[in-house]
């Protein structure tokens, strides 16, 4: 019997407050969710943001001009702090989780991908929850991923997953400026659709985080074109992820 397949990928607004410090109460709340479905034999992947606001906190404003540079340094450091944080949280629950930091490369055709899929697949049929992020410590330029919705996009075709639940800190995709009374929570869309009109300049991403609505909206259409629905929705809201796999209209679905 074929069991459900859900990657979810949790950025970085999501995790945060206003003051960019991780709010330890929405990571409890995701973990909650995600042990339901464990329980419901639902097969989950988790793709976390994080891990430089993690490192930024510890290590407080960084002299390191380079951008690039310190986002690495930031990485390094926060990358063990938030899986600390997971691993505390999924124990609390009964569950194992493990880090995955794939690069680009790790995609490609050939012996990296099939190391890809070798990990992901042994780690979920230990019942172990995979935690991907990207390798920023190592990650530059040509091996760099747009951002982490390019990344849960990939896996999610890469372990054929049945769907993907990209978590943001809005409702979903709007007809304008989400802020404006005058615009509307989209909540069905074909992949095929040219949906840049949708794009607000409001929508992109802030502090250390990368992507914005274009971004999730590019990799949530290369998904769903490979028939993987995909799903954009707040994830500071309590059980959005619950609703929506008991099919409840949350957010926006991309789908053919």
């Amino acid at each position: 019997m074929h069991k459900e397949r859900i990657v979810i990928k949790v950025g970085t607004n999501v995790m945060t407050n206003k003051d960019n410090r991780i709010v330890r109460p929405v990571l409890r709340r995701l973990v909650k969710q995600i042990a339901e479905l464990y329980d419901r034999d639902i097969i989950t992947l988790l793709v976390s943001s994080g891990s430089a606001i993690a490192g930024k906190e510890v290590l407080g404003k960084s002299k390191i001009k380079d951008k690039t540079q310190r986002r690495q340094v930031y990485s390094s450091i926060g990358q063990p702090r938030m899986m600390r944080l997971y691993y505390d949280i999924f124990h609390d629950y009964g569950m194992k989780c493990a880090q995955v930091l794939p690069t680009k490369r790790d995609f490609s055709p050939g012996i990296h991908r099939q190391n890809m899929i070798n990990c992901c697949e042994g780690l979920l049929s230990e019942g172990v929850i995979p935690i991907a992020n990207e390798d920023d410590a190592v990650s530059v330029t040509m091996s760099m991923f747009s951002d982490n919705d390019e990344l849960a996009s990939l896996i999610a075709q890469l372990i054929n997953a049945d769907k993907l639940i990209i978590l943001t800190d809005i409702d979903g995709l709007y007809t304008g400026n989400p802020n404006a009374e005058s615009s509307n929570l989209v909540k069905n869309v074909n992949p095929e659709e040219d949906l840049n009109k949708y794009i607000q300049d409001n929508t992109k991403a802030e502090g250390e985080g990368r992507g914005g609505m274009g971004s999730k909206l590019d990799y949530a259409q290369q998904a769903a074109a490979q028939n993987i629905p995909t799903f954009i929705a707040n994830g500071k809201k309590d059980n959005t992820i619950i609703d929506i796999i008991n099919g409840k209209s949350i957010g926006t679905k991309i789908s053919l």
